[in-house]
Parts: structure tokens; sequence; C-alpha cells
């Protein structure tokens, strides 16, 4: 349990513009039958592997912090990356594993946060 891993990403958060650029019940722009169920956007001004801004997932819990991450391989796109769970619900934290497992080309484990 690494309490400096959590510090930074809470730093991170903190010191980022979070923007929701697809809202709980939009369509993805590529996958127009795949609907978001959690809130989903960036860390404005952050980089990920894929050169967006690192992507977090927003939940609907009273506390708003970082409460778990999910770490997927992307087989399509031959790459990998962390995703931020804010105030995920445990119920959301299922929806959002779900979303990174649904197909063959994409997994995910989620850590949660101690």
């Amino acid at each position: 349990m690494n309490k400096e891993f959590w510090s930074a990403i809470d730093r991170l958060v903190r010191e980022s513009e979070i923007v929701i650029d697809r809202p709980k019940g939009s369509a993805h722009p590529r996958y127009s039958n795949f609907l978001y169920k959690v809130d989903y956007g960036y860390l404005k001004n952050t980089s990920s592997m894929d050169g967006g801004g690192i992507d977090i997932w927003k939940g609907t819990a009273p506390k708003q912090k970082v409460n778990a991450i999910i770490c997927i391989v992307d087989l399509l796109k031959r790459d990998s990356e962390i995703k931020l769970l804010m105030g995920c619900t445990e119920e959301e934290k299922g929806i959002v594993y779900k979303t990174h497992n649904e197909t063959e080309y994409i997994k995910g484990i989620i850590k949660q946060r101690p």
C-alpha cells in the first residue's frame, strides 16, 4: 500500500481541470452502439499513452476522491493505460470493470485504493 502513489494521484487531480467530454448516457464518437454508463473524461493538460489527457471515470459517490484505478491493455491499439476512478460507487466500479473487459481486445484490472 503506497501512500505516496495515491498522494501523487490526488495532487494531479487537484491541480488539473476535469473535463467530462463523454457524459453518462452519451454515445462513443466512433462506436455509436456503445453508451457510457458513467461520466468519462480526462484531466486537462496531462498526457497518457494515447497522446490525450489522463482518462477519468467520474462517479456519483458523495466523496469525490480517486478511489481506484483501472489498468487496461488494448490489443487493437497495442497499448496500455491507467484510468482513474473518482468518486465511483461499488456499482460504478463494476460497470467500469465490465466496460474494459467486454471484448476480447481490451482487458483491465482494478486496483482499489486502500
